[in-house]
């Protein structure tokens, strides 16, 4: 396939369907990308550092208090999940000799992300073709700092990337002190994403939740970050000062408070091998989250 010189606005025919440039009009070098109509990311490319949709900065909040950014500070990231690849870029302007990978199922997407964004060349942002579960369970155990979680098939995270062994699997990469964030669309009942926080409590000893009040609340349609790790993830005052003073103010839930806001919901777990379950949508609500 011809690569284009550079990113222009149109619809551009890829494996999954169809992707989106829209320029930002607030930014000469911006761009929106869309997937199937729905929001995927958003670049600019003169500075990788600038994330605007707030459920990154939420990530990449939690990512920094962990792991404090040095030129030298050689992070392992796997990202489940490519787009148009907003959070590899951000990591490796942070931390300049980070080795990431990114799983994107969409061979012609990749490429032109590649193509668009001026992605950092390997070995510090590889693009693996692959479904992620699949890759995944591909993988050496113990080779990743951080595994993030951020796959979606229109509004939501497809129902084998939520399971308990699925989780498993992801945080067999995980190193000691390594962490687990999962982006995780939610409706304002909160009923799925209950079900996706109780696979990674059950997975990981410590979990942590970020999202903004009225999220939690549920007065609407959004995002949660939820975090797993086999170390505990304070709520540090610094995390808690820059959660705040971003564009969306968010909060940090730590262990105790994700365990009670779960309450009795049950984990999703794989099918049973002859077992039939409903659609996947069966527990979805009809409205999408937005970025």
């Amino acid at each position: 396939m011809s690569r284009p010189p550079g990113p222009r606005p149109g619809l551009y025919p890829i494996s999954t369907g169809s992707a989106e440039l829209v320029a930002d009009g607030d930014s000469p070098d911006g761009w929106l990308l869309k997937i199937n109509g729905v929001q995927s990311s958003h670049i600019v490319l003169s500075d990788p550092l600038r994330l605007d949709f707030e459920y990154m900065r939420w990530i990449t909040a939690l990512i920094e208090d962990r792991f404090a950014p040095a030129p030298t500070a050689r992070l392992r990231v796997l990202h489940q999940g490519g787009g148009g690849c907003s959070m590899p870029r951000y990591l490796a302007a942070r931390y300049p000799d980070a080795r990431q990978v990114v799983v994107e199922l969409d061979a012609k997407l990749a490429d032109y992300v590649r193509a668009w964004f001026d992605l950092p060349r390997a070995p510090f942002v590889r693009i693996r073709v692959g479904e992620a579960r699949a890759v995944t369970e591909s993988l050496t155990p113990q080779t990743r700092d951080i595994v993030i979680r951020d796959v979606f098939s229109g509004s939501f995270t497809p129902d084998p990337l939520t399971t308990v062994e699925f989780t498993q699997a992801s945080a067999r990469l995980l190193d000691a002190g390594g962490l687990y964030v999962a982006n995780v669309g939610s409706a304002p009942d909160h009923v799925s994403a209950r079900i996706e926080a109780a696979a990674i409590a059950e997975v990981f000893r410590h979990t942590a939740i970020v999202s903004d009040p009225a999220m939690l609340k549920g007065r609407r349609y959004g995002n949660i970050i939820i975090a797993g790790s086999a170390t505990p993830i304070p709520a540090s005052p610094a995390l808690r000062r820059r959660l705040l003073g971003g564009a969306l103010p968010a909060q940090v839930w730590e262990d105790a408070e994700v365990r009670a806001w779960i309450g009795d919901a049950p984990p999703r777990r794989d099918p049973r091998q002859g077992a039939t379950r409903g659609p996947e949508s069966e527990d979805r609500p009809a409205s999408p989250p937005v970025p």
